[in-house]
């Protein structure tokens, strides 16, 4: 009887848990937490290995300029964060490239620089409303079926771009002098590199928040440096590290009614713990 209660329990637990999936808003805001979940730390792996992850913070703070664009003019802002990332990514290539100043210090200033436009355009919209509000820290339900049309094609379209420069973008990422020695264009997959990584963080601003962001990027693919051996095995855990965090911090989001952006980001740090924890009890 005891055991036959406990399945009941665990029954009637699933049961609530799956009821998720009853609201057509969960199941958009899985479906690009799953795109979102894996393009992230994919890109996020590379930028990594460069030292140049500072990026996704500038790009996410670029994008909230390019919301508040959208939201002034009525057009779909994740097109308009989209455009304004693309812009500000390949600037920085230009400045990498012809080392203008250095790339920390341009980063910095284009991040500040970002969030400057973001709130003169806020000023220009007469407020901070509900809509941008979300876009900063993420919202669950604010994902439209126009945005899951622009999230899947586009974030397939990035996953594949890596994996056919999967070889080229390692080979610059550890020995960007051999690459260019060895007759690889090391300009055009820099630039490359750049405009994913602004679609990314466009992306990602609807599940994460454009202010939390560089965490999805960073955070699962340093976990996953801690117990991986190698280049390709730490894509494949930070991968998988990503998508449990997406996957959990949306279900603590939906029924504790939590903004999602940090409830991911706060899974990804809690993933990032045990990692370093069981590397020191390995070595120990």
């Amino acid at each position: 009887m005891s055991c036959t209660a406990t399945i009941g329990k665990k029954l009637f637990i699933i049961t609530v848990m799956l009821d998720i999936f009853n609201y057509s808003f969960m199941v958009r805001a899985f479906a690009a937490g799953l795109v979102i979940g894996t393009i992230a730390p994919l890109i996020g792996t590379f930028l990594v290995a460069r030292r140049f992850s500072l990026i996704a913070d500038t790009l996410g703070h670029v994008s909230l300029a390019g919301i508040a664009l959208g939201l002034l003019l009525h057009v779909n802002p994740i097109i308009t964060a989209m455009m304004a990332s693309i812009l500000i990514a390949l600037v920085v290539d230009k400045i990498r490239q012809n080392k203008i100043v250095s790339g920390e210090s341009a980063l910095a200033m284009l991040l500040s620089g970002g969030l400057a436009l973001a709130i003169v355009l806020v000023g220009l919209a007469r407020g901070f409303n509900v809509d941008l509000f979300s876009y900063l820290f993420g919202s669950i339900t604010t994902i439209r079926s126009e945005d899951l049309m622009i999230i899947l094609p586009v974030g397939i379209a990035v996953a594949i771009t890596i994996l056919v420069f999967y070889k080229q973008l390692l080979y610059i990422s550890f020995d960007e002098d051999g690459a260019r020695v060895s007759g690889v264009n090391v300009n055009a997959l820099n630039m490359m590199l750049m405009i994913l990584t602004a679609i990314t963080v466009s992306l990602s601003i609807r599940i994460i928040g454009s202010l939390l962001i560089g965490a999805l990027l960073v955070i699962p693919v340093t976990s996953a440096s801690q117990i991986s051996r190698n280049f390709k095995q730490s894509i494949i855990l930070s991968i998988i590290f990503s998508l449990v965090s997406v996957t959990i911090g949306l279900f603590i989001s939906f029924y504790a009614n939590l903004p999602a952006g940090g409830t991911v980001v706060l899974i990804s740090l809690v993933i990032f713990i045990f990692s370093y924890l069981f590397r020191i009890l390995k070595l120990a």
